[in-house]
C-alpha cells in the first residue's frame, strides 16, 4: 500500500495527516505547543518540542490507521516560514529556534536597510523592506548579540530544512520557503552573495535550494525505528505553509486567491511571472510550482483570537472541555449575537507587529471606541472583523497592481467558523468558498509528495480531482455598507497611531 503524509509545521501546533494515493483522508492528528516569549518582541521555541510533536502525532496516526511493514510512505512538509534553527557541527541545535514572528532584530534590520537599501531588498529578494523577522536580520543579530552561537553554527536552517535534515541526514530547502530569508535572489534563484558576505556566512552553511515536490531521499533507518515507522519512507521537498495550503484548496492558477487564518492571516495570489508592486507594498514570493510566483503576505490573525481565548475565555474553555466540544464554537455563538460593526468597537490585531501591505514591526494591538455597552462578545467579534479588514486591505493593494480577485478560497482554522466566513465576505464584498478538506496545508504537502514520487501525472490533475468546494458565502449588501465605515476607521486608526507605535 502506498500512503501520502502531509506534515504541517505550524506556529502553535503541528498537524500530520495520512492520505491514500487518491487523496482520501485516513487519519489526522494535531499537537499543540506553547511558544517561549522571554522578553517583549522575543518569540522562540525549543526545537525538540517540534520533533516531539511530530513523534506524538505519528503515534496518534498509527492508532487511527494500521500502517504495516510492507507499506510505503511519501512525505512532504508544509512549513512556517522564517523560523531559524542553528545547528552545531554535531547536527544538533545550539539554541532555541527563533520563530518567524520574533522582532528582536530591529537594529539589525535597520542596519541592512541602511547598507543595501529597501529598494534593493525588493528588487533582489521580493520582500518590500528589511524587517526584524527575516532570517538575514536574525543571523546578523546572532553575530552581534550571541557571537559564540554564531561562530559555532555549522548550518543556518529553516524549520522545513531542519526536519528534512533530521529525517534523511541531507540538507535541502525549496524556493517558496527560502525566498523570505532576504538572502536569496528570487529572480536568479541563487543565494545573494553580497548579503552572505555582509552577514559573514558561507553558502555551505545554508541548505541547497530545490524545487518543491522533489525527492530528497529515504528516511534514515534509525530515524524510522525511533519514530515507530516500519515501512519505506521517502522524504520530499514540500512548501511554505501558505503555498502548500494554496495547492490544497486548488489555488494554483493566475487570477485565483486564497486566505488562511491560522496563527497568522496569510494571503496567496499566484502569478505566472515576477510581478513587482510599483508602490512597494506587496511582497513577491516564489511559488511551489517551478518558475511560478505568488503575491503573498501575512500578519498575526488567528493568533489574536487564540490569545483572547486563552486570557479571557476560561469559562468557554471549561464548558467546551466538559461537553467535549469546541471553545471557539462557543465564542462564535456569543459573537454572532453582536451586530456588524460591533456598535462602534474597532480593533487593530497586531500583537506582534504588522507586515505588508502596512509594514510596521512596532505596531501593537489596540481597541478603540470602548463604551459601557460593550461586552466580551463585542471584543470577540471585533477581532474577527479586524482580520477581515486586513484581508480587504490586501485585496485592494493587489487591485492597484492590476491583479483582480473574483473569489476567495478560505482555509485554516478560521474557515471552520461560518460567522467569520460571512464577516470576511461582507467586508471584502467577494464570494468566499470553503473546501471539503479541512486539512488544506497537509493535503497540499501530500500532493507535492505524490508528484515527487510519480503517483500523480501532474500537480494540476491531482489538485483538480482533490480540491473540492464545500460551501459558499455571498456578501450581504447591508453589512457591506456598515463595514465600509468600519474599514475606513481601521485604516485611519493604523495611520494615526504610527507615531504612537514609535514610542513603544
Amino acid at each position: 500500500m502506498k500512503y501520502l503524509v502531509g506534515l504541517d509545521l505550524g506556529t502553535t501546533a503541528l498537524k500530520i495527516a495520512l492520505f491514500e494515493k487518491n487523496g482520501n483522508l485516513l487519519a489526522v492528528s494535531t499537537q499543540e505547543y506553547d511558544l517561549i516569549t522571554p522578553k517583549v518582541n522575543y518569540v522562540e521555541e525549543d526545537v525538540e518540542v517540534y520533533w516531539s510533536a511530530f513523534y506524538n502525532g505519528l503515534q496518534d496516526i498509527k492508532r487511527q490507521h494500521d500502517v504495516r511493514s510492507g507499506d510505503s510512505i511519501a512525505l512532504a512538509i508544509s512549513a512556517q516560514g522564517e523560523t531559524l534553527v542553528c545547528l552545531g557541527a554535531d547536527g544538533k541545535p545550539l539554541r532555541n529556534a527563533i520563530v518567524w514572528m520574533d522582532n528582536r532584530a530591529g537594529a539589525e534590520a535597520n542596519e541592512l536597510a541602511s547598507h543595501f537599501g529597501n529598494e534593493t531588498c525588493y528588487k533582489v529578494t521580493g520582500q518590500v523592506s528589511f524587517e526584524p523577522c527575516w532570517p538575514a536580520s536574525k543571523i546578523l543579530w546572532l553575530r552581534n548579540k550571541e557571537p559564540e552561537i554564531f561562530t559555532h553554527t555549522e548550518k543556518f536552517l529553516l524549520l522545513e530544512d531542519y526536519f528534512i535534515y533530521r529525517m534523511t541526514g541531507l540538507c535541502a530547502t525549496e524556493g517558496s520557503l527560502v525566498c523570505s530569508s532576504t538572502y536569496w535572489d528570487i529572480i536568479n534563484k541563487t543565494y545573494w552573495q553580497e548579503m552572505l558576505t555582509y552577514l559573514g556566512i558561507r553558502e555551505s552553511q545554508l541548505a541547497p535550494v530545490r524545487e518543491s515536490g522533489e525527492v530528497v531521499g529515504k528516511m534514515l533507518p534509525e530515524v524510522s525505528a525511533a519514530l515507530g515507522l516500519c515501512g519505506d519512507v521517502t522524504v520530499c521537498t514540500g512548501a511554505l505553509d501558505q503555498a502548500a495550503g494554496a495547492i490544497g484548496v486548488g489555488n494554483i492558477r493566475e487570477g485565483m486567491f486564497s486566505e488562511n487564518i491560522g496563527s497568522a492571516l496569510a494571503i496567496c495570489a499566484p502569478v505566472s511571472k515576477p510581478t513587482f508592486d510599483p508602490n512597494r507594498l506587496m511582497p513577491l514570493h516564489y511559488f511551489a510550482i517551478p518558475d511560478m510566483y505568488m503575491m503573498h503576505t501575512f500578519t498575526t490573525g488567528g493568533m489574536t483570537l487564540r490569545w483572547f481565548r486563552d486570557k479571557f475565555c476560561q469559562d468557554e474553555m471549561t464548558v467546551a472541555s466538559l461537553m467535549e466540544g469546541s471553545d471557539y464554537y462557543l465564542m462564535d455563538r456569543e459573537a454572532e449575537k453582536i451586530p456588524a460593526g460591533c456598535e462602534g468597537l474597532s480593533m487593530l490585531p497586531h500583537l506582534s507587529g504588522s507586515l505588508a501591505p502596512d509594514v510596521n514591526a512596532k505596531a501593537k494591538g489596540v481597541w478603540f471606541g470602548i463604551t459601557l455597552k460593550h461586552t466580551k462578545a463585542h471584543f470577540i467579534r471585533s477581532i474577527m472583523e479586524s482580520v477581515g479588514y486586513i484581508l480587504r486591505r490586501n485585496i485592494e493593494t493587489l487591485g492597484n497592481m492590476g491583479i483582480s480577485v473574483n473569489e476567495i478560497r478560505s482555509l485554516g482554522g478560521g474557515s471552520n467558523s461560518p460567522l467569520w466566513n460571512q464577516i470576511k465576505a461582507d467586508i471584502t464584498g467577494k464570494r468566499l468558498v470553503t473546501m471539503q478538506s479541512k486539512e488544506a496545508a497537509c493535503l497540499g504537502a501530500a500532493i507535492l509528495a505524490g508528484k515527487a514520487t510519480g503517483i500523480f501525472s501532474s500537480l494540476e490533475t491531482a489538485v483538480d480531482s482533490m480540491a473540492l468546494v464545500k460551501q459558499s458565502f455571498e456578501a450581504d449588501e447591508v453589512n457591506c455598507a456598515v463595514y465600509d465605515t468600519g474599514y475606513e476607521m481601521y485604516c485611519k486608526l493604523f495611520a494615526d497611531l504610527r507615531s504612537a507605535f514609535e514610542l513603544t
